[in-house]
């Protein structure tokens, strides 16, 4: 089964005169749109809690005046309610390691401390009676740390040996391990051991036993394939005897137990980074998987089991939609709760079927709704203060058919004071990913370059995730291929529909965006400007330097066998054919997509003469930027496109 939207035709019109007296947003309104997340309904139902800006809140089912409930001189995470509905459980900073606290609600006291690891506790991985908590913990973790101590060398010796974090890289010791640490009497118990890392751990609803994820072979960083695996919970020290569910290549994610203990749920793909992550359910005891959601050809992003345990609930995007949904275990029946033109971010659901979700609506920030007999009701109006005051950009979904006749989708935004029949300067704004989807609800960037005068196409071009498994895999072993004939696409509809001026064209994007306007440069001489951030250029200077050595050597093979594939999604060398002048950013210990490649494309350029400049945000990785950088990077897009798009013309 195939869920479509239905797709409305909208017309560019100017907005009406009742905006009159509100103002452009500006770059300091930057950080006064937060996104609340994680909305938890209390036992009896009539009470949410949710996090906002490292708060959390409280609102009643009916939709009173949110209050907050921890303090915002820390932060808080990860927060649940106790099994007896009397307070809520929360991660929090309020000592140097981070330890989960307990609030009694009703209560005018202080939250009290419920561990204390000396390490620290990451994640609210409470055990059912709440007694023990699940950690996830590599040998190095639990090393103390001498301040004092002279660097030493580092030693490297697996495959896959990079990440985006710290010194950027992986050593023997850094395998992550689940652990059980006792809260009452502070002692800890490692279940799982080996050169292998375990994630995604759950319990089982008696909390003797725990599900986890592992790629577990003979070379585990040699592919994508993992298996579901189990473990007895009071396994103690030594080797613990480990029950194989899986045995394929798919990979697998998020495995939860059914209510009743019987059954396995979790995310499948096939192997490698294009496939789509299917809903399905295993017994306990192991036996051939059944995927729910087969007839359903989307990407699930998150489930939770209903109380009695004879559904799931999913949501899932959907053409520039995040929709919910739900799936009898059964039969496979799939039913659609919300669909249309939002965005359901994150969803619980109560033991008695009401549903409260955090979502976007079209063009407005997120806020907590709640779902109740097939109605939709806003409980909150976060962020009314900034939007009573800012005129914003119209945001309008298009479709058209691309040169193969594939229906593409595109989101559209037209400055504040946009006029009918007049044609603006156009900025091509990409995503990255590839696999992500630009959606409904507020984007600060985007309203702010259409503040700037600017018209905003940021299309979801094939390789996206908000349409089927076909889609989402046209790129594979074609990079910027399919989904550059997408993005040009979607500005021509623009000029063909009267609102973009072909001879004032900009184009921008950050990470497979950045690698997407690198393409875009190379390919054709219509953009008067370009700003690329952290985008790929030359991919088999990549191999072992990134993060993604796994993926080239699954898609592409090793680069001295297979030369060519290499070459062929580089852009940097066909940088010759370059003429637009073009800004390279990126951050200078990002090993995601590593400022070498803004490098070697910035000096490509510079020695031929074309416009460019490279800027380096000093010591971070390719995201968690700070409010200074993050402006800094803003106004330095607006600054290009403005001197190369408007002063030159």
């Amino acid at each position: 089964m195939l869920i479509t939207p239905a797709v409305v035709s909208l017309a560019f019109a100017a907005d009406a005169p009742s905006d009159a007296g509100l103002r452009h947003i500006t770059l300091e309104d930057f950080g006064r749109v937060s996104a609340p997340s994680s909305p938890r309904i209390s036992a009896d139902g009539k009470q949410i809690a949710y996090l906002y800006d490292g708060q959390i809140f409280i609102v009643s089912e009916e939709g009173s005046e949110p209050r907050a409930i921890t303090s915002s001189a820390t932060r808080a995470s990860g927060h649940r309610w106790s099994a007896d509905g009397d307070s809520i459980l929360f991660l929090s900073n309020r000592d140097d390691s981070g330890q989960i606290y307990e609030l009694l609600i009703g209560s005018s006291g202080e939250a009290t401390q419920v561990t204390h690891f000396t390490h620290g506790v990451s994640s609210m991985n409470l055990s059912p009676d709440e007694s023990r908590v699940l950690l996830r913990i590599s040998d190095n973790d639990l090393r103390e740390i001498d301040e004092d101590a002279e660097p030493q060398p580092i030693v490297v010796t697996r495959r896959n040996f990079k990440r985006d974090a710290g010194n950027g890289y992986i050593v023997d010791g850094d395998s992550d391990h689940l652990y059980v640490y006792d809260i009452n009497t502070r002692e800890m118990v490692q279940i799982t051991s080996g050169a292998y890392d375990e994630k995604s751990a759950a319990w089982s609803p008696d909390g003797k036993t725990v599900v986890f994820v592992s790629n577990r072979e003979e070379e585990p960083d040699a592919g994508y394939r993992s298996d579901l695996w189990m473990v007895a919970a009071d396994s103690g020290d030594g080797e613990p005897e480990l029950v194989r569910l899986t045995d394929n290549t798919n990979n697998k994610s998020a495995p939860t137990f059914s209510p009743d203990g019987n059954q396995i749920a979790f995310k499948t793909a096939v192997e490698g980074p294009f496939g789509l992550k299917k809903l399905a359910v295993m017994p306990v005891t192991g036996g051939e998987p059944r995927i729910l959601t087969a007839d359903l050809d989307r990407w699930i992003n998150s489930f939770e089991y209903s109380d009695d345990g004879k559904w799931i609930y999913f949501n899932f995007p959907d053409s520039g939609a995040v929709n919910l949904a739900r799936v009898r275990i059964r039969d496979g029946k799939i039913e659609k709760l919300i669909d249309g033109d939002q965005v359901v971010r994150s969803f619980d659901v109560s033991p008695a079927g009401d549903i409260v979700v955090a979502a976007n609506r079209e063009n407005d920030a997120a806020n907590i709704f709640r779902f109740k007999r097939r109605n939709l009701t806003q409980l909150t109006d976060l962020s009314r203060e900034f939007f009573d005051e800012i005129k914003l950009g119209k945001k309008t979904k298009v479709s058209f058919d691309n040169k193969e006749g594939i229906r593409i989708d595109a989101f559209i935004t037209t400055p504040p004071d946009y006029e009918s029949g007049r044609a603006y300067p156009t900025i091509l704004n990409t995503h990255g990913g590839p696999q992500a989807q630009f959606s409904w609800g507020f984007g600060f960037s985007t309203q702010y370059y259409a503040s700037k005068g600017y018209v905003v196409v940021e299309p979801n071009p094939r390789g996206s995730t908000g349409r089927g498994q076909e889609f989402l895999g046209a790129i594979y072993r074609a990079w910027g291929v399919p989904d550059y004939d997408d993005v040009i696409g979607a500005v021509d509809y623009a000029i063909a529909a009267g609102i973009v001026d072909p001879d004032k064209l900009a184009a921008t994007g950050y990470s497979y965006g950045g690698y997407m306007t690198n393409v875009v440069i190379t390919q054709t001489d219509r953009f008067k400007a370009a700003v690329s951030g952290a985008g790929e250029s030359l991919i088999e200077a990549n191999f072992g330097h990134d993060i993604y050595t796994e993926w080239y050597m699954w898609e592409l093979g090793v680069p001295w066998e297979n030369r060519e594939k290499y070459d062929v999604h580089s852009p940097a060398l066909r940088a010759g054919n370059v003429t637009t002048p073009t800004l390279f950013l990126g951050g200078s210990i990002d090993w995601n997509v590593p400022i070498l490649n803004a490098e070697i494309f910035y000096l490509s350029l510079r020695v031929q003469g074309v416009d460019t400049q490279l800027v380096v945000y000093p010591d971070v990785h390719h995201g968690g930027w700070g409010d200074t950088f993050e402006k800094d990077y803003l106004v330095r897009v607006i600054d290009w496109f403005d001197h190369y798009i408007k002063e030159e013309q």
